[in-house]
């Protein structure tokens, strides 16, 4: 893997649980339906990693689940946000918010000239 590719990999799953916060955050839902939101927008592509970022999630209460029966099969795992999972979203998106100024605000001077 070449050196930038490594960065934007680095990207990739430094914001994966905040995503993963932002496609919970709406309704409950399904983890094969999580993982195909996150393929859409490319920001994961593998079944094993989404596994684990959830099971880190439950640990530190920011997701719980449910079972619920399924027409299709056996039962499904539902997930949703916490309260605390509420408010952790709402700090990150204040922190992604933040970065993002930052970002646009060292680009706009560059481009300037300064």
């Amino acid at each position: 893997m070449d050196y930038l590719e490594n960065i934007r990999a680095q990207i990739r799953k430094g914001i994966l649980e905040f995503a993963i916060l932002v496609v919970i955050e709406e309704k409950e839902i399904y983890a094969s339906d999580i993982l195909k939101k996150l393929r859409e927008t490319e920001l994961i592509v593998v079944e094993g990693t989404l596994y684990p970022l959830l099971s880190r999630l439950k640990r530190h209460e920011l997701v719980t689940y449910a079972w619920k029966e399924s027409k299709s099969g056996p039962p499904r795992k539902y997930y949703k946000l916490t309260a605390k999972g509420r408010e952790a979203l709402e700090s990150l998106k204040d922190s992604w918010k933040s970065l993002y100024t930052s970002i646009n605000s060292l680009r706009k001077n560059n481009e300037k000239g300064n």
